[in-house]
């Protein structure tokens, strides 16, 4: 004879079950945001993350948003930047998407010295989460461009932030990290450059977004490889999608990258990114280049080419279940 309350607790075991179920069923949406539409080109960097509870992150504005205007862009919750280089904080941006080339899109906008990133922060009314003394850097440029310092937050390595149903970590990279001098007083700018240098902002980073449906992402940033891909990345974090970098030169190319997750990250699926170069032709993958000699060196792990305006839709084991 069952008692009271062993119904109870079976009761409360099966809500719990279906509760993990559905939250697991829900799906993460991510919309990269290049130059072109329909195509992986040269300059793309931008992404949209949309978690099931709503929330939206921004990853790495760079130059192919049409500023705080740009249609695709909706309501952004949280803006995130790996790095102060140019094509990731923007210093320029296209005025629409189409103009020019896949291979040489049109930036024609520019954005120095605030920056397309500051642009839609206060565009926005989002917050930003930057480690390094980067958010101090963004803070000056977000009160200039008519925000509140306050939108910008520091995360420093090992710490966390909540936002919405999003749990937001950053990782180290191995990268540079300096401002370009148009960004920076002419005084200075020029002091700078007489000597060939830049200013710092602290280290740059990448990311670990952990989503409300169990997903794990990792933004892997301009870095090369590096031992935190397998101990921080894999090891704590478990990241079960990885959106890693691998145009090669500024990053890790084709086969570092290929390294990096087939040997250190192990993720169920991967995103390539930053790749430097017009990867796709009316939406396919063209042959010789080097996203496609990243995608065959991958060891059974589905490789997602990001095209822009594609919405991609990933369960919380990584999977993804539409618009790959």
């Amino acid at each position: 004879m069952i008692t009271l309350s062993l119904r109870v607790c079976m009761v409360i075991v099966a809500m719990s079950l279906l509760f993990s179920v559905t939250a697991f069923s829900q799906t993460v949406k991510i919309t990269p945001l290049g130059s072109h539409d329909g195509e992986f080109c040269s300059r793309d960097r931008a992404m949209l993350f949309e978690d099931p509870d709503g929330t939206r992150l921004l990853f790495d504005v760079g130059r192919t948003v049409a500023g705080p205007e740009d249609p695709r862009l909706g309501k952004i919750d949280v803006v995130l930047l790996s790095g102060m280089h140019g094509d990731h904080i923007g210093d320029r941006r296209i005025s629409k998407t189409g103009n020019g080339t896949c291979a040489k899109p049109q930036t024609e906008v520019a954005t120095i010295p605030n920056s397309n990133t500051a642009a839609i922060i206060v565009g926005k009314n989002a917050k930003a989460l930057l480690g390094g003394e980067m958010h101090k850097f963004m803070q000056t440029k977000v009160k200039a461009a008519g925000g509140s310092p306050e939108q910008v937050e520091v995360l420093r390595f090992g710490g966390e932030r909540q936002v919405g149903g999003v749990r937001v970590a950053i990782v180290p990279v191995t990268h540079s990290n300096g401002i370009g001098s148009g960004f920076l007083n002419k005084d200075l700018g020029d002091l700078l450059d007489h000597d060939g240098l830049t200013a710092y902002a602290g280290p740059d980073n990448g990311y670990i977004l952990n989503f409300s449906n169990g997903l794990v992402v990792y933004l892997s940033g301009d870095s090369g490889i590096f031992a935190d891909q397998d101990i921080t990345v894999r090891g704590y974090y478990g990241a079960e999608l990885a959106v890693i970098n691998a145009g090669g030169i500024y990053t890790s190319g084709p086969k570092e990258a290929a390294y990096s997750i087939t040997e250190l990250i192990r993720p169920k699926a991967v995103i390539p990114h930053h790749m430097n170069e017009a990867a796709t032709e009316k939406g396919e993958l063209k042959p010789g280049s080097k996203t496609a000699l990243f995608e065959s060196l991958m060891k059974n792990i589905p490789v997602h080419i990001p095209l822009s305006g594609r919405t991609m839709e990933f369960n919380g084991e990584g999977r993804c279940l539409k618009g790959c």
